[in-house]
């Protein structure tokens, strides 16, 4: 798996003209991509990661302070523009295989006590952020 994490001061994702999700202050706006050999045990490594990742102020994690994380789906993660013009989705798993693991990093987020709002799995959406930094960092497990 692998995640795209930025500190924002807010963040939010419009589906059809609708806001399915956000967070506003201090929190984490997180993408996350899902490879084929990805795996339940991953998703969970992730969201421990996530949870515990000392990138806010004060070299804070979102446990220390109760901070919000949006989660959003994002097969581009595993695109591969190396040759060509055009990327390729090859390393990018299916729907049917990424969709129960992006839910399982927010079920396990959830777990721990995290407040999660989340994206539209397969949707065309439109996300907005004010990046506090700029600090964006990439996670793999």
């Amino acid at each position: 798996m692998r995640a795209v994490v930025q500190r924002v001061d807010g963040a939010s994702v419009v589906v059809a003209g609708e806001t399915v999700g956000g967070i506003t202050g201090e929190g984490l706006c997180v993408l996350v991509g899902v490879t084929h050999d990805d795996t339940p045990e991953k998703a969970e490594r992730l969201a421990r990661k996530l949870w515990s990742l000392r990138i806010l102020d004060g070299e804070k994690s979102c446990s220390d302070v109760d901070a919000p994380l949006l989660v959003v789906s994002q097969f581009t993660l595993y695109g591969d523009a190396r040759k060509g013009r055009r990327p390729t989705w090859n390393a990018a798993a299916p729907g049917p295989v990424a969709e129960p693991l992006v839910d399982e990093v927010v079920a396990r987020l959830r777990e721990q006590g995290a407040t999660v709002a989340t994206g539209r799995f397969g949707a065309d959406m439109r996300l907005s952020l004010t990046n506090h930094g700029p600090f964006t960092v990439l996670v793999e497990v």
